[in-house]
């Protein structure tokens, strides 16, 4: 049996064009969906949009949102580019909030915020990374697959985080399964606090100086993959390890690196969710983020700009859909998941059904260009 070859497009039709054309073809389908069931989809395409950028609360919320997208997305991509799939984030976000509400706690009585706020960043980042490491050292000296042991240490994780909670970070005499509240010099600003400094009025919302963050994290993962040597070679081994180890590279390093900085990334979701709103360790405080990262970064194609584009879009989908359910009566947060779902299916399983078509497309135009340039 033949195995069909993927297509080759252009860099700029691959990264670009071909995103949009599966996203449309998911909306197409969404649209048949919504129809289906009785409602308007144009209607609710439009409310969408205006509860998710029509104002500023809508605008902040949807950038809050798509800020822990944006920490989770870059964790899988790294991993990615060095030939991984991390879908360990869920995990590795927990240990970051854990690190950053253990500096928070114990350390924010006795330091001011100028000094805590860093900590409790390297504290996330260093959290995340550790949990992170080990699958990545399984992997690289005892060859256990690392998207076995990542789904594994999840729910270690997750029944970590719980115990730490219920026996020992629990609040003295209280019922509720969270920590105390952090001291107020461990709270991240919000941006409502940021722009009343300038003189610009905005409405109290979870957006908080994360945001920020989450924009040098985009720049600095960049700056490394496609600017710096160690960036290089760890693409080098996820294209081809047995190559790039001929080259002189070390396999087994890169595999720690890769694993180590996703970790360090996802952890970060710690800060905005912890330190910048609920200002407290929770239980729960994660819900899912980390497997939507994947989903975030199948759409952005693995780079730091489409995965800024796609997390913005993710986060207009859950702020717009929790206006749509009020908004419009029958109308649930279950279709918003079936819209997910469908972006999801046409972006990562489906992603190459429409390569076909769009380099046939191609190849018409680029003939006929090159006559033109001809006679011209």
């Amino acid at each position: 049996m033949q195995v069909s070859q993927p297509v080759e497009l252009p860099r700029w039709m691959d990264v670009a064009l071909l995103p949009l054309v599966n996203l449309a073809m998911a909306l197409l389908v969404c649209a048949i969906v919504v129809a289906v069931v009785g409602l308007d989809p144009l209607q609710v395409i439009t409310l969408l949009a205006k509860g998710a950028f029509g104002s500023k609360a809508g605008i902040s919320y949807t950038l809050y949102y798509a800020t822990t997208f944006v920490f989770t997305g870059l964790a899988v991509a790294v991993a990615f580019h060095g030939g991984l799939f991390n879908i360990g984030g869920e995990g590795q976000a927990m240990l970051g909030g854990l690190g950053c509400a253990l500096v928070a706690l114990y350390a924010g009585p006795h330091l001011g915020t100028a000094l805590l706020l860093p900590l409790m960043v390297a504290a996330a980042m260093a959290a995340g990374a550790a949990w992170a490491a080990v699958p990545g050292a399984l992997q690289a000296w005892r060859g256990s697959h690392v998207v076995i042991t990542t789904i594994m240490f999840n729910f270690i994780a997750s029944a970590l985080l719980a115990y730490l909670l219920v026996n020992v970070l629990k609040a003295p005499g209280s019922m509720t399964v969270e920590t105390a509240p952090f001291p107020e010099v461990a709270h991240l600003p919000g941006m409502h606090q940021l722009l009343a400094a300038v003189g610009v009025e905005w409405p109290r919302t979870p957006l908080n100086l994360s945001v920020l963050l989450a924009v040098l994290a985009a720049v600095a993962v960049y700056l490394f993959l496609w600017r710096s040597r160690a960036g290089y070679e760890l693409r080098a081994v996820g294209f081809s390890p047995d190559a790039a180890h001929y080259g002189g590279i070390r396999p087994k390093g890169q595999v720690m690196l890769a694993m180590v900085i996703s970790g360090a990334l996802a952890g970060l979701l710690g800060i905005n969710e912890l330190a910048g709103v609920q200002h407290r360790l929770l239980l729960d405080f994660v819900v899912g983020a980390g497997f939507t990262g994947i989903a975030v970064s199948l759409i952005g194609r693995n780079h730091p700009v489409g995965i800024v584009l796609a997390a913005l879009l993710f986060g207009a989908l859950f702020q717009g859909g929790a206006e749509l359910a009020f908004e419009i009566p029958g109308f649930s947060r279950d279709m918003v998941t079936t819209l997910q779902g469908l972006i999801v299916l046409f972006s990562g399983a489906m992603a190459q059904v429409a390569a076909p078509a769009l380099a046939k497309v191609h190849g018409w135009l680029q003939p006929r260009k090159t006559t033109e340039a001809a006679h011209g």
